[in-house]
């Protein structure tokens, strides 16, 4: 019997799909046939493989508004922010595509001593055979497919659990490459917890995003297996604006990074820290800022920000702001549910400190608490004192003060006078530091070789009967000495040691 489970808009709480929970044997038989596709995959040569990724590419183009609209509905996210997804996705494509046979051609090692030169050296890029790929509900397109075509180019098949919420949106982008005809290299199962569990068991490297608390529990199953695993967590995002920052520009800047998605992304501005001779000023800045900001449930172009996915995200950002203001936090603006679906009014809050749970747990809902600050250094110690290291940004007009402000930050991406902007640049990785996760995501050519299994691969320039004579059996004493000579020759760096004296 099958079961099945319904998924709900966040906007108006409709029905958006009844969605089949795959058990481990449906699993199971959905690898086992990614596994048996996987050689021919691999064989095809990155070129074939490319131009599969090509025409996936333009069946994404062609139904972009589709997808857009699709995932307006499943998550709630405004028109002016669903089509980056796909446009970001293709962005990516090119850029693999355009790279993809460099990234992954033989390495040439030179031999690291002329005792070795006989040897041609060669390093080789495999695939993981099947890669599984543990999707989250905020941005379920692109970090669907960020992950899934990367390790598609590098030769491996992908299996997809996508956020239960987020079933209905995977699904139509895995059936994309159904509908072009490629092989069926690409597949994905449905369900909760258990389904996901059911992935790790049988596939042979795991990339998961979602929060922290997950992704320790991913690690510890894929651990047992030994199998690789790479873990893209939660962040609590610092903000610094120092006095010399352009106030405008860093709370549009801070509004825009700590609002998108109503606040749903791991890279979300979390936590603001201002130095105290611009605090008030800055606080009139983002407040003028924010109150522009239209919201509402509605499919336009006019709103800037939606709801949140679930009533217990929800319930998590009122939580977070009643102990703030309990504990002394003021409101300059919102801080109530909007009333529409999970709305919940983008809200600033100031005078806040580090005994608040705003400060230092991880939210995922509009909410940017403001803390004043000596100077620079208290503001960098503050920002260090988390859990999470993902990213942060740093905002002054002495551009070269504050790329060195950031360089002293614990996170794996810095933004000096911008916001997210690394989430665009493929050639960066994006990399969670402390509990924000292990590995990476992009990263040039880390991006594709993450799954692949490096193989080492040696050939004799020249047959020489010297080394099997000089060091396989039988011993001697004799030959001992003489490739000790040699080595010494060859390695000490004084003359006494060459020579044993």
């Amino acid at each position: 019997m099958t079961t099945t489970f319904d998924t709900h808009s966040p906007l108006d709480g409709h029905l958006t799909a009844t969605v089949e929970m795959y058990d481990e044997t449906q699993v199971q038989r959905t690898v086992a046939e990614l596994r048996a596709a996987q050689p021919a995959w691999e064989q095809l040569g990155v070129t074939a493989r490319v131009r599969w990724v090509y025409r996936y590419r333009d069946w994404l183009l062609d139904n972009a508004d589709r997808l857009s609209a699709l995932l307006h509905e499943v998550t709630g996210k405004p028109a002016g922010e669903a089509p980056i997804e796909i446009l970001l996705t293709v962005d990516v494509i090119n850029y693999y595509g355009r790279n993809a046979a460099k990234f992954l051609g033989d390495e040439k090692p030179r031999p690291h001593s002329v005792l070795l030169a006989a040897k041609q050296l060669r390093t080789r890029y495999r695939p993981y055979p099947v890669v599984g790929i543990l999707s989250p509900w905020n941005y379920p397109i692109a970090l669907t497919l960020f992950d899934a075509l990367a390790a598609l180019l590098a030769g491996g098949s992908v299996v997809v659990k996508p956020a239960p919420i987020a079933s209905a949106v995977v699904a139509a982008c895995v059936d994309g490459w159904r509908a072009i005809g490629a092989p069926a290299v690409f597949d994905y199962v449905t369900g909760e917890a258990d389904t996901g569990t059911a992935v790790i068991d049988t596939v042979d490297y795991v990339q998961f995003t979602g929060s922290t608390a997950t992704g320790i529990q991913v690690a510890q199953r894929a651990a047992a297996r030994l199998i690789p695993y790479s873990l893209e967590l939660g962040g609590k995002d610092p903000a610094l604006v120092l006095a010399d920052a352009d106030l405008t520009r860093a709370a549009a800047g801070v509004a825009f990074g700590g609002l998108s998605n109503s606040g749903q992304m791991c890279t979300s501005v979390e936590r603001v820290y201002v130095e105290s001779p611009v605090y008030e000023a800055f606080l009139d800045e983002l407040v003028k800022t924010v109150t522009k900001i239209r919201q509402g449930v509605g499919p336009g172009f006019d709103i800037d920000v939606t709801t949140l996915i679930s009533a217990a995200q929800l319930e998590t950002t009122q939580r977070h702001v009643d102990d703030a203001v309990a504990k002394g936090a003021r409101i300059l603006l919102g801080g109530k549910p909007t009333g529409e679906g999970f709305g919940f009014q983008p809200t600033i809050l100031a005078d806040v400190d580090h005994t608040m749970t705003v400060m230092t747990e991880e939210t995922f809902g509009p909410l940017l608490p403001v803390m004043k600050v000596r100077d620079a250094d208290e503001a960098v110690r503050l920002a260090n004192d988390s859990d999470y290291g993902l990213s942060a940004s740093v905002w002054s007009r002495n551009k070269h003060r504050a790329t060195m402000i950031g360089e002293q930050l614990e996170v794996g991406s810095v933004d000096i006078n911008d916001v997210s902007a690394h989430l665009a640049f493929f050639p960066l990785p994006q990399s969670g530091w402390k509990n924000s996760g292990i590995g990476a995501r992009l990263g040039g050519a880390y991006g594709l070789r993450k799954y692949c299994r490096t193989q080492a691969v040696l050939v004799d320039r020249i047959t020489t009967p010297l080394v099997p004579l000089l060091l396989w059996f039988p011993y001697s004493a004799t030959k001992a000495k003489l490739v000790g000579t040699v080595f010494r020759l060859l390695d000490a760096k004084d003359l006494p040691r060459k020579l044993n004296l």
